[in-house]
């Protein structure tokens, strides 16, 4: 069975993305910080598609993490067919107020986790010439998000790197997709408290959907994969209205009702 990788895999989209894969009959590597919920979906996956499920409890908001998570997988024997980068979080609030190590474990697991991962396992799919990637980013990463400002430009930099990539890897049999949802019904709006927000308040996909949406796209081969119509209209204003416009609708959005 072909193999992926899914980082936060432990709630939201990561378990859903963990369901897609599974129900197409491949093998599934779990990776969270919280080991029983991964026990928990594993034994699920196994009972009901029969399908290989490890189990690997890793911070990836650690620095150094993803070479120790690599390292793991290699001394199971495991080969990785698929690669996704989903594990991520948020912090809400005005920049010179939000806790500082908070921040930095926010830019270790949203960038340079993915980075890492992406390095480390990338070669291998190059010499097979097959794989798939498929990088969780945001419509944030479309525009400026004053109090969410740290939060949107590390999803600014994923919707970048993977675009670079795309090009990178023309000519190979290998993919590499960006998926791009708005606002998702998940533990994030509550961890990065924006329970409250405009934007949750407006309407908000479920991470099934999000998942199906990305999953479809990414083995499709498709660059960027951007769920439901709203969120399609996103990157249009973005390059429509003036950016000060669009920060300041933005800003509005992240804020408390």
């Amino acid at each position: 069975m072909p193999t992926a990788l899914i980082t936060g895999a432990s709630a939201g989209i990561g378990q859903e993305l963990a369901k897609c894969f599974a129900t197409d009959h491949h093998s599934v590597i779990l990776v969270a910080r919280r080991k029983q919920k991964l026990q928990q979906l594993a034994y699920d996956l196994r009972e009901i598609h029969g399908v290989q499920a490890h189990v690997f409890d890793v911070d990836l908001g650690k620095p150094g993490a993803a070479k120790e998570l690599y390292d793991k997988v290699k001394e199971a024997d495991l080969e990785v067919d698929f690669l996704v980068n989903n594990a991520g979080i948020g912090q809400n609030g005005k920049f010179h107020e939000l806790d500082a190590d908070q921040m930095s474990t926010m830019i270790n697991l949203n960038i340079t986790a993915l980075t890492e991962l992406t390095r480390y396992f990338l070669p291998e799919m190059i010499e097979r010439n097959k794989g798939r990637i498929l990088n969780v980013g945001s419509t944030a990463g479309f525009q400026a998000g004053p109090h969410m400002a740290v939060y949107y430009a590390t999803k600014a930099y994923v919707y970048s790197f993977t675009e670079a990539l795309t090009e990178e890897l023309k000519g190979t049999k290998i993919t590499i997709t960006n998926l791009a949802p708005g606002a998702t019904a998940s533990e994030f709006q509550s961890r990065a408290e924006m329970d409250n927000s405009m934007l949750f308040a407006l309407g908000a996909m479920t991470s099934e959907a999000v998942a199906k949406a990305g999953y479809k796209g990414m083995m499709k081969g498709k660059d960027l994969v951007i769920p439901g119509l709203k969120n399609k209209l996103i990157p249009i204003s973005a390059n429509i209205l003036p950016r000060k416009v669009i920060r300041k609708i933005t800003h509005r959005a992240n804020k408390d009702k």
